[in-house]
């Protein structure tokens, strides 16, 4: 009987210590739209004439796309097989999305990406929750996105504050501002301290860019209607490059 006794001891120990991961996010596409083109104005010309002007337009990002949306979802207890026990659904639920090109990200090695990082992929072992030291850095990563150091729309231009709430990732705490971040315009056309913040991580056994969106309830967007989430991702566009690139969507509720 004591054994019997000390192996559930041991047994439920054991799964005390399970972390709670981001789970694979079953994802409904609804559309998916660009800015309209702007039709052209004309000024007149005439033989002979010098005539100053200034021209303003816009032109869509080659670098960068974006996604938002509701959440709902269920906290549930349940075995490996998939059993449920007992499920909490959420109608607004808090927590974070996830989106990286892996669809196998070690969740326990999780880290802030770090523009200045050495880049020789050296073992990371025990920095997991902190910053990266030796994974890609800024350089490394706008190469694979064919990203110039002076476009405008770069990563470094675009991730450039640390600036985020707390949040957790696989029980690993990352302190209020403590990684790169960036905030996507609501309906007031620009970034709001906490809301639509989106926070750029690294997972070092992968060598994976992961793009972290906190989510919020219920706020209003950049297109005056509620969203929970709002985020970007790398997306190479240059030049001839007309490939689409594939995402895996994470979600960890809490």
């Amino acid at each position: 009987m004591k054994k019997l006794i000390l192996a559930a001891l041991i047994l439920f120990q054991i799964s005390l210590v399970l972390a709670v991961q981001p789970f694979g996010a079953e994802t409904t596409f609804i559309n998916s739209t660009r800015a309209p083109i702007d039709e052209a104005q004309s000024i007149q010309a005439q033989a002979g004439n010098v005539t100053e002007i200034n021209i303003f337009g816009y032109s869509p990002t080659q670098t960068w796309q974006g996604y938002f949306g509701n959440i709902t979802g269920t906290i549930q207890l349940a075995d490996a097989g998939d059993n449920v026990m007992y499920n909490w659904s959420l109608a607004s639920p808090q927590g974070e999305i996830y989106a990286s090109t892996n669809d196998s990200i070690n969740w326990a090695n999780i880290q802030c990406f770090n523009f200045t990082a050495e880049g020789n992929y050296n073992p990371e072992t025990g920095n997991e929750g902190n910053t990266s030291m030796y994974g890609t850095n800024l350089t490394q990563l706008e190469e694979l996105f064919n990203i110039d150091w002076d476009d405008v729309d770069g990563v470094n231009e675009t991730f450039n504050l640390f600036d985020h709430d707390k949040f957790y990732t696989n029980n690993l705490e990352f302190s209020e501002n403590e990684c790169r971040s960036t905030r996507l315009f609501g309906d007031a056309g620009n970034g709001t301290d906490g809301e639509f913040e989106e926070v750029l991580m690294y997972e070092p056994t992968t060598r994976s860019v992961v793009f972290a969106s906190i989510i919020d309830e219920d706020v209003m967007g950049f297109d005056n209607r509620s969203h929970d989430f709002q985020m970007l991702v790398l997306e190479d566009g240059h030049g001839t490059d007309t490939e689409e690139s594939t995402y895996y969507f994470y979600v960890e509720l809490e």
